[in-house]
């Protein structure tokens, strides 16, 4: 497995969105730079699993910053999210200006 880390800190799902149905100017900005930030990256075929870790502060919610994060993934990689079976969420605590996040995706057999 393969390991992905991006330098910016995971956006929250209340950060990203507007009402119910339009993304934030915020998220569709975050969005582009985390696109344009993600490597060529091999999605196995099937039913997948993945493992986000986010580098937060102390009152960071982390099931928040999942579903932008799959979003993005998803956009990037053509994949579609309800392939995801299994997600690991963790949570790492940083300081002011260090946020980040990092996947790994594979195949479940």
């Amino acid at each position: 497995m393969n390991q992905v880390q991006i330098h910016l800190k995971p956006m929250s799902v209340n950060q990203a969105w507007q009402g119910r149905r339009f993304k934030s100017k915020a998220y569709k900005s975050y969005e582009e730079a985390v696109l344009l930030m993600l490597p060529s990256y091999e999605i196995p075929d099937g039913e997948l699993g993945i493992r986000i870790e986010a580098g937060l502060n102390i009152r960071g919610d982390l099931d928040n910053v999942c579903k932008p994060i799959l979003d993005i993934i998803t956009k990037k990689y053509g994949c579609d999210d309800k392939r995801f079976m299994e997600i690991k969420l963790v949570k790492k605590i940083i300081k002011k200006g260090e946020g980040y996040f990092n996947f790994c995706i594979w195949g479940i057999a």
